[in-house]
């Protein structure tokens, strides 16, 4: 089972390293043409929102529901039940989608003045913040309807991952990347406030993932016309497991939604920050998380429905050493080289002629991000290990919590450390999250860390403590401020070489091999 679930891993996590170059990309040129200044702060305040409901409804909540049941559903029923089912999903939440999405353009000012309340507060009293309230509430227009397009995406998506066909959709966020670069390029001049052009971007590129997705489920046969099924057993069992679901798997964005919210209360350019240090955290969350995440749902759910218990917990142990191999050294290698990658990728443009500090402020967010990236891959994996048994409400009360949680560290934080306490707690509350669930799986007894895990995790922590220590001082010893970005450009790619090899080669000579990452 692992040896599969490794192949399509790495196929999941090729086409998403694809994606996350290309958003890397995309906010390099956000950045040189935004800064990190009020038009910056706006467009991604407004491009947050969608993103937000789309985590938590689609790729959170009914993912999470879905895959399970349409698991089910095949092992059980065969192909022509499948379809039957996708067609009344499909239906269903396209209906309530459309709903939701005409309500959010209509309503966008009363959006805008909730989740930027400080931004609404100076629009009525007229004071200096007045013109984000009313350029958000204009953008919002254009990036709402991205949920609609984006969330049948995820149900295609998860439809094609079931049947094992990983690569398509762990492609499909590309085209969303081009879609905004090619408008910020093209379309920046057009425009009287360049954010506009981003956020035509947003709803371009929502049309064109759910184009490119059809054509492979007409390949498999799964499609058929939409039905509206709001009380079919099916449909109603995934909305019983939605709704706890809510809370359960999407905890962090939830955090990050009220860290924007708290932000638009402090000085300008906090938004950014955060965005971009987030951005930063993304890449291998995405790369190696959310890939391991994606292949581990849909298997696990199969063996739940075969009731292959020692299966599922070898499955489980080998999710959680994979996310270990590439977490440790992926946390702490941000650590020692965000001012550098951040130099290369923001350090040009407007970004750095509004704010000469705009470097350091995103590097520091970056650090503290850092420290919760281990628990934010560890809760990819985790949090299967419910959902995959149709678990959706030990979870909940877990995120209830880490939600209680986080606010409380905002509160104490953020007075003191600005913009870096609300990473930071988001990172602490994560760390809580991550603990809680795992504790929950080994006291159902569906999942205990193995001693051979545990040890493996022993020689990960060594390696790749050694790893940034070496990076450190050698970075260290040159002064890449004043070098310009082709210079930088080799000095990253040398550090990166330096960690990769010094990682590697202790962890060889500590008695890793591949197998160790492949098999159970």
């Amino acid at each position: 089972m692992a040896k599969g679930l490794f192949k399509s891993g790495m196929i999941v996590s090729a086409m998403t390293m694809i994606s996350r170059v290309l958003g890397l990309v995309r906010d390099a040129v956000v950045a040189n043409l935004l800064g990190a200044g009020l038009a910056a702060d706006v467009f991604l305040f407004a491009n947050r929102i969608p993103n937000f409901l789309r985590r938590l409804f689609a790729e959170g909540a009914f993912a999470q529901a879905f895959v399970p049941v349409l698991s089910e559903i095949k092992e059980k029923h065969g192909d022509d039940r499948v379809r039957f089912f996708v067609a009344q999903a499909a239906g269903t939440l396209g209906t309530v989608l459309l709903i939701v999405t005409i309500l959010g353009v209509i309503g966008s000012p009363v959006i805008a003045a909730l989740f930027g309340t400080s931004w609404f507060l100076d629009w009525w009293q007229g004071g200096a913040d007045a013109e984000k309230f009313v350029l958000a509430s204009a953008l919002l227009k254009l990036t709402f309807p991205y949920l609609f397009f984006v969330s049948l995406v995820a149900l295609s998506g998860a439809v094609l991952n079931v049947y094992n066909r990983f690569a398509a959709a762990a492609f499909t966020p590309v085209l969303l990347n081009v879609s905004i670069i090619g408008c910020a390029i093209f379309l920046h001049d057009k425009f009287a406030q360049g954010a506009y052009a981003l956020a035509l971007g947003v709803f371009i590129g929502g049309i064109v993932q759910l184009l490119f997705q059809i054509p492979f489920l007409l390949r498999l046969k799964v499609l058929s016309r939409p039905q509206f099924a709001w009380r079919s057993p099916e449909i109603t069992k995934v909305r019983t497991l939605m709704i706890p679901a809510l809370f359960g798997v999407s905890v962090s964005q939830i955090n990050l939604l009220l860290d924007t919210v708290i932000a638009s209360f402090l000085v300008t350019g906090s938004i950014a920050w955060l965005y971009y240090s987030d951005r930063l955290i993304e890449f291998p969350l995405g790369l190696f998380g959310i890939g391991i995440a994606t292949v581990i749902l849909p298997a696990l759910s199969k063996l739940h429905a075969g009731e292959k218990s020692e299966d599922f917990q070898k499955t489980l142990d080998w999710g959680v050493r994979f996310v270990i191999f590439l977490g440790l050294p992926a946390m702490l290698g941000l650590m020692v080289t965000s001012p550098l990658i951040i130099s290369v990728l923001f350090g040009h443009g407007e970004f750095v002629s509004q704010n000469a500090d705009n470097i350091n402020k995103v590097s520091l967010g970056v650090a503290a991000y850092s420290v919760g990236l281990l628990s934010f891959m560890l809760i990819k994996v985790l949090a299967p290990g419910f959902y995959a048994r149709q678990d959706t409400k030990t979870p909940v009360r877990i995120g209830i919590i880490t939600m209680a949680l986080n606010m409380v560290f905002n509160l104490i934080l953020a007075p003191f450390i600005g913009y870096l306490g609300l990473a930071l707690a988001t990172s602490l509350s994560a760390s809580c999250n991550a603990f809680l669930l795992y504790r929950q799986l080994s006291h159902q007894g569906v999942y205990q860390l193995s001693v051979f895990s545990l040890g493996f995790t022993a020689k990960c922590f060594v390696s790749a403590v050694v790893m940034a220590v070496c990076v450190y001082f050698l970075g260290a010893r040159f002064e890449w401020l004043e070098w310009g970005l082709m210079e930088q450009v080799l000095l990253l790619c040398g550090l990166l070489v330096t960690a990769m090899v010094s990682y590697f080669s202790l962890l060889f000579i500590l008695g890793v091999r591949l197998s160790t990452i492949r098999d159970a």
